[in-house]
C-alpha cells in the first residue's frame, strides 16, 4: 500500500481499473451506512460525493439499509416535532394522590398489626 495512502478513510478511498482506465467507488457495508447516517444525518444528498454514491447503491439494494434510514427519518421526525406538554397540574393530582395512598396504606397497618407470633390484631 502506498505510503500517502494510509491517511484516506476507507469510505472515501476509491479504486482505479486500470484495464478500463477509470475510476471505480468503494462499495459501502450497512454498519458504514449506519455510522454516516449518526454523523453526517439522514439526508444523503447532503453527504460527500463519494460517499453518497456508495450509499445511494447500498440504499438500492440493501433492506437493512433501507430501514436504518427510515428509523432515522422517524426518529428525526419526531424530534423536530413540538414538544409533549403535560396538562395543567397534572404533577399537583400525581402528589395528591400519592400522599392519599401513603396515608391509606399507613391507616391499614395502624388497624392490623401482626405479634412476633404471627398472630393478627386489630386495634
Amino acid at each position: 500500500m502506498p505510503r500517502g495512502r494510509k491517511s484516506i478513510p476507507p469510505c472515501l478511498r476509491m479504486l482505479y481499473d486500470k484495464s478500463w482506465g477509470r475510476w471505480i467507488e468503494r462499495t459501502m457495508d450497512v454498519s458504514e451506512f449506519e455510522d454516516l447516517i449518526d454523523r453526517l444525518g439522514e439526508d444523503i444528498s447532503r453527504w460527500p460525493d463519494g460517499q453518497r454514491v456508495a450509499a445511494e447503491e447500498l440504499f438500492t439494494s440493501s433492506r437493512e439499509a433501507r430501514a436504518l434510514l427510515e428509523e432515522a427519518r422517524t426518529l428525526r421526525q419526531a424530534l423536530a416535532g413540538p414538544p409533549v406538554r403535560a396538562p395543567a397540574g397534572l404533577a399537583d393530582r400525581i402528589v395528591t394522590a400519592a400522599a392519599k395512598l401513603n396515608a391509606e396504606v399507613s391507616r391499614a397497618d395502624d388497624e392490623t398489626a401482626t405479634d412476633a407470633a404471627g398472630v393478627t390484631h386489630s386495634g
